[in-house]
């Protein structure tokens, strides 16, 4: 990256970097594709604390309402991005609406998973 994309990059563009970095450790035990590149993942929003740092909300949903681990998967993506040293409180929101679907899916993903 030159030195001019690097001024322009606001902390909280950063800081969203590196929650995707970390979302893409994170993988449902029957897909094998991270749930980032799997369209699972939202919103990503992340909103200045008081104290400098920042407090982090992220909307998800599941490939399907009855997924095995749909009452783990918020604590999966929250232990995976709560070692960032920029945030502070960490929320997330498991949602129906929209429902998720294959064309919410990463092409990388797609390919994998042999959609394409």
């Amino acid at each position: 990256m030159n030195e001019a994309a690097k001024t322009t990059e606001t902390p909280a563009a950063t800081l969203e970097e590196k929650v995707i970095e970390r979302l893409r450790t994170v993988f449902d035990p029957e897909i094998p594709v991270n749930i980032f590149d799997l369209g699972l993942i939202y919103k990503i929003e992340a909103q200045p604390a008081a104290d400098g740092g920042f407090d982090l909300a992220i909307d998800m949903t599941l490939t399907a309402p009855a997924c095995p681990v749909a009452g783990q998967m918020p604590g999966m993506v929250e232990k995976a991005v709560e070692g960032l040293p920029e945030l502070h409180h960490i929320k997330v929101e498991l949602v129906w609406d929209p429902p998720w679907d294959k064309s919410r899916m990463s092409d990388e993903a797609r390919m994998q998973l042999g959609f394409m």
